[in-house]
């Protein structure tokens, strides 16, 4: 149990780290200090929701069909694998700073509308969330619930971080070279993910 908890929560907060649409959107939301509480709440709330679904279902799945866990062991170390190996190419080719969406920066109804939209019509969530971290938990059992909730705890972590700590980080991430050294640091962290699930 004391391995799955920070496990969980490692691996939670580096697929979260990617820079995407929906964070973007929080820190633009958090550099105008426009309802950030509620947008920081319904991302992190979002993806609790998602992470518990998909621990406790592949749980259930593994019980019916055990020869998923080594097929979903393999492929999600495929997957990290690329989602490193795609970091060190954004680190290799950076050259912007990251620009925030444009979008539902007025009423607190536009912005969790745009939230929600992010969160929930993203594909990449789902495979990150329910497929990814709930097939990594079934290597955890018994304490997959511990794994699942050291990811959520990385969620909570990361959306609050980012969206009341923006202004603090606006003038550093202004400069590419500080996204080249953030996707150079998630690469590394996928990759050694990866190894560690083909070595287990």
């Amino acid at each position: 149990m004391t391995a799955a908890f920070p496990a969980g929560f490692a691996l939670g907060f580096s697929l979260i780290l990617a820079i995407g649409a929906q964070n973007a959107f929080v820190l633009r939301q958090g550099l105008r200090r426009a309802h950030v509480f509620w947008v920081v709440l319904t991302c992190a709330t979002s993806d609790a929701i998602l992470i518990t679904a998909g621990v406790a279902g592949f749980g259930w799945i593994v019980e019916a069909a055990p020869w998923i866990t080594p097929v979903m062991t393999w492929g999600g170390a495929a997957f990290l694998t690329l989602y490193g190996a795609l970091s060190f190419w954004r680190a290799a080719r950076q050259s912007e700073a990251l620009e925030a969406a444009e979008t539902g920066a007025g009423s607190l109804r536009a912005a969790l509308l745009t939230c929600l939209a992010l969160t929930w019509l993203n594909p990449h969530v789902y495979l990150d969330t329910v497929v990814l971290l709930g097939s990594i938990s079934t290597q955890y059992d018994p304490h997959a619930a511990a794994f699942g909730a050291g990811a959520v705890l990385a969620s909570f972590t990361f959306f609050f971080t980012l969206g009341y700590g923006a202004r603090l980080l606006a003038p550093l991430f202004a400069r590419p070279a500080a996204w080249r050294v953030l996707d150079l640091i998630i690469g590394c962290v996928m990759w050694a993910i990866a190894a560690k699930l083909l070595l287990m």
